[in-house]
């Protein structure tokens, strides 16, 4: 996940440090091991909810984790602190912690925020692109390519998210990516069902990236920028549609049809 500036960071560190103190064993080597551990099982579980592994609404089992990555229970209350905060979770009382439901009004307010950091990296990157950062952006276009020909939607995803981070990232503005990788995760948790709703939905997103990607190697910003706004507003469009159909499903378990 994209820190929030050193000076947070270091006061995160504090705190954390502050609290193994207090306890039994206040070994610095223990401390460390402690916090990345807590670290990996964050970004394994935040793997599985971007993946689609794990859904809207499942609910995660601490002991089944703590288990399965041969850790303590400890490292993965931490890890479920940290993707709360990230927005990937939430937390019911007497309840558990179960991956988050993004709403339509949220979702609409996170692609928007997205299509102006995309549409910016597409401005930025389009003056100074190089034979290195395309190659990289086809190599990625390629594997999406691959994945839609398989009809394979859990790799089709996996090639979108890295288009779009290497995308941002080759911007060159840190700050941008930084807020840029804030604002994915969350998107992640509809981006999956909405290419999933329809079968040609993987076939019209390979078509917006390759012609993003035409713009961008022919250094056109303005055009780029342009194709990436339509791309993600699409991508919007996409994520109602899915849960419009998804509500609607539910509606009719309920009524018994």
């Amino acid at each position: 996940m994209a820190a929030r500036g050193h000076l947070s960071i270091d006061v995160a560190k504090f705190v954390k440090m502050t609290e193994y103190m207090r306890t039994v064993s206040a070994d610095p080597i223990e401390v460390v091991r402690r916090q990345s551990l807590a670290a990996l099982v964050r970004d394994e579980i935040e793997r599985h909810i971007v993946e689609g592994m794990l859904a809207p609404g499942d609910k995660l089992n601490e002991a089944d984790w703590a288990t399965r990555l041969r850790v303590s229970r400890g490292p993965v209350r931490e890890a479920y602190r940290a993707l709360e905060q990230a927005g990937l979770v939430r937390t019911e009382k007497n309840r558990g912690v179960f991956v988050r439901t993004v709403s339509l009004a949220e979702a609409g307010e996170i692609y928007a925020v997205r299509a102006v950091l995309e549409e910016a990296a597409c401005r930025m990157l389009a003056a100074s692109i190089d034979a290195g950062q395309l190659a990289v952006l086809r190599d990625c276009f390629d594997a999406m390519r691959a994945a839609a020909d398989a009809c394979d939607h859990d790799a089709y995803t996996r090639a979108n998210m890295a288009f779009h981070d290497a995308l941002v990232a080759a911007s060159g503005n840190r700050k941008l990516y930084e807020t840029y990788r804030r604002l994915v995760s969350e998107s992640s948790l509809i981006r999956r069902a909405a290419l999933a709703m329809h079968a040609d939905a993987m076939e019209r997103s390979l078509a917006e990236h390759r012609a993003i990607l035409t713009a961008l190697a022919s250094r056109d910003a303005e055009h780029a920028a342009t194709l990436m706004r339509a791309h993600v507003n699409g991508g919007l469009r996409r994520a109602h549609a899915a849960c419009a159909v998804t509500t609607s499903a539910s509606k009719r378990c309920r009524a018994g049809d």
